[in-house]
């Protein structure tokens, strides 16, 4: 059975996304969400911190605000040498 909700934007753009819908994709509270529009709708995903270059998930450091997996981070160590 499919649920559905809605919701009223309040004043300053934010609504409440109902626990139900939290709870199925495995949103807690500060985890961070990816939004954007498509045609007319707005898609909600649950963010997942990837490589700035290739786009691995898994052993991230953080560059200038970038995140960098290990491996392209000794790539760009080796250009520079």
């Amino acid at each position: 059975m499919r649920r559905f909700a809605i919701r009223r934007v309040d004043r300053l753009g934010r609504i409440v996304i109902p626990i139900y819908l939290r709870q199925a994709m495995g949103l807690g509270e500060g985890d961070s969400l990816e939004m954007y529009a498509d045609g007319g709708k707005i898609v909600l995903e649950k963010y997942v911190p990837s490589c700035f270059f290739c786009g691995v998930t898994e052993e991230l450091k953080v560059f200038k605000r970038k995140n960098i997996c290990i491996a392209c981070l000794k790539q760009a160590q080796e250009v520079t040498e």
